[in-house]
């Protein structure tokens, strides 16, 4: 069993550490039985995504996210057309908002988005840091991470999560947060998020085992510091809700 990763741009969107994301989810697959290929890309390379099963982006500040989001528009008819194949998009932090419609940025300049969504997204002057505890129908457990977001996304109509009982969402405090649309996953949960979510972590690799139409393992391999700490984590926040 062969899985490839496309991670687009690690060397300028890994803000908050987010090579973790692919380093977690190489290791878990591998100690599943799959051979894993990393593939890195620079603003500079031209992309090909034939035979990528996953193509992830992490987070970036405001000025870098723009320079990413003009490295890739021209080929976002090559990425839909990729994801109609079956390859499954991850991408997390203030990348999310690449797949709308637009990105509004501080100064009122309004960047093409890449179109999977129409989503909008606005920037402001204003940064809200914030931990969060998330809830998805996708998930069992909540779901814990951490975004500094300056910007306020509408028109989400597929959120990744229904809602925040910690933290501010794609539009409101406690509202709905991130996006999903099949195999197309993306939220401004960093932290990083499959680090810090054993069990969305483990739905990614149940759909990129069902896209490649693998059998899951009997007994799919434990991550017990992982999830030792998502425990941690989930109740120190919950803590402060309760405070």
């Amino acid at each position: 069993m062969e899985l490839n990763i496309l991670h687009l741009y690690p060397d300028a969107m890994s803000l908050y550490g987010e090579y973790a994301n692919v380093s977690i989810l190489r290791r878990q697959l591998e100690a599943m039985g799959v051979t894993v290929a990393v593939k890195t890309a620079v603003f500079e390379d031209e992309l090909s995504f034939e035979g990528v099963d996953l193509i992830y982006m992490g987070a970036g500040t405001e000025r870098v996210q723009k320079l990413a989001l003009e490295a890739l528009r021209p080929y976002a008819d090559q990425l839909k057309a990729a994801v109609d194949g079956g390859a499954a998009v991850l991408f997390t932090g203030n990348a999310m908002e690449l797949l709308g419609a637009s990105v509004t940025d501080a100064a009122g300049k309004e960047w093409p988005g890449l179109g999977f969504a129409d989503y909008t997204t606005v920037e402001s002057d204003r940064r809200d840091p914030v931990d969060v505890i998330a809830h998805s129908p996708l998930l069992e457990q909540a779901a814990v991470g951490f975004m500094n977001k300056c910007s306020v996304t509408h028109g989400v109509k597929t959120p990744l999560f229904d809602r925040l009982t910690l933290g501010f969402g794609n539009e409101a405090k406690g509202g709905a947060e991130g996006y999903v649309d099949g195999n197309v996953f993306a939220t401004h949960l960093t932290g990083p998020v499959l680090v810090k979510n054993p069990e969305l972590l483990d739905l990614i690799v149940r759909r990129l085992f069902a896209a490649k139409g693998w059998e899951l393992p009997e007994t799919v391999p434990a991550q017990p510091h992982q999830r030792e700490g998502y425990a941690v984590t989930l109740r120190e926040l919950s803590a402060r809700i309760k405070g």
